[in-house]
């Protein structure tokens, strides 16, 4: 095979099931120049895959975890591009070529990195909800911590394009953290590159009830959330308003998964951190509390 353009990285672990058809959705793209490759982070039994001439599939034999499992993959990777897929989502046909033309189009200075939209679907496929990015972060920008245009979400971060030299060079993904893995690392991201935003759906997110998710494990959530602010306190001070909510929003999702503890503690620490912004977002729940009733 010639030097792929862009290398797709799908990390898995135990989902034999969802695996087959992300390799597929990849192998599928309308830009032919690419590799796959999947990075078995110690599943039981190892992964099978069909052989195919752009598929690689690394076998790990001690887990490394998510992070872990894609520093494996950038470090063989081929691809002066590069791209993550989670084992159990999809990409749409077009999200490479799509994302290289953007990338082709744009006049900034680089080093230049491109998210696009999500959909999420439920485990018949139904359509749940559609996310857009936000259009530019500029190089030295604090991502999620700035103010976010109406219409946009920050939770289309798994839709990264990149050059495989940036990632090493800001020193790959954190193997400390287990969850906010892309929060982590879209930190340290826009501080050497800037992001663009394509108003234009590529993923589909797989939001399934009886699969297990990193992100939905309640420990593993409480404790990244404490990593992450912690190794970028500078960054979220700097951003007061956008910390405040932030932290609002762990206290919401820390209540739904029915750590009321740890939701009591994050929704004082907003309130700390910015007294107004918290109230204002509890003002809106309520608001939308009475109109729902």
């Amino acid at each position: 095979m010639n030097q792929p353009l862009l290398s797709i990285i799908i990390p898995t672990h135990n989902r034999p099931h969802l695996l087959e058809k992300a390799v597929k959705s990849a192998l599928q793209q309308t830009l032919k120049n690419i590799e796959v490759i999947v990075v078995d982070d110690a599943s039981d039994p190892p992964a099978q895959l069909a052989d195919h001439p752009q598929l690689s599939v690394i076998r790990l034999s001690t887990s490394h975890g998510g992070a872990g499992a894609r520093n494996v993959g950038t470090q063989a990777a081929q691809g002066r591009w590069i791209t993550y897929l989670d084992d159990d989502d999809q990409l749409l046909p077009h999200m490479a070529e799509t994302s290289l033309k953007a990338l082709a189009a744009t006049d900034l200075p680089p080093p230049v990195a491109v998210i696009s939209g999500i959909e999420v679907v439920d485990e018949t496929g139904q359509h749940q909800e559609e996310r857009l990015p936000p259009p530019v972060r500029f190089k030295g920008c604090y991502f999620s911590l700035e103010d976010l245009e109406p219409g946009c979400s920050y939770n289309t971060k798994q839709t990264l394009v990149v050059e495989r030299d940036v990632i090493e060079k800001i020193g790959g993904w954190d193997e400390n953290f287990r969850s906010r893995v892309h929060s982590e690392l879209f930190l340290r991201l826009n501080l050497a590159c800037s992001i663009v935003g394509i108003p234009e759906v590529t993923y589909c997110l797989l939001r399934a009830q009886h699969e297990p998710r990193i992100s939905k494990n309640r420990l593993l959530r409480q404790e990244s959330f404490q990593r992450l602010i912690q190794k970028h306190r500078s960054m979220f001070w700097a951003k007061r308003s956008m910390y405040a909510s932030f932290v609002y929003e762990h206290a919401k999702i820390s209540y739904y998964l029915g750590q009321k503890g740890a939701a009591l503690f994050s929704l004082i620490h907003a309130f700390y951190i910015n007294p107004k912004t918290t109230l204002s977002r509890l003002l809106l729940l309520f608001k939308d509390f009475v109109q729902s009733s």
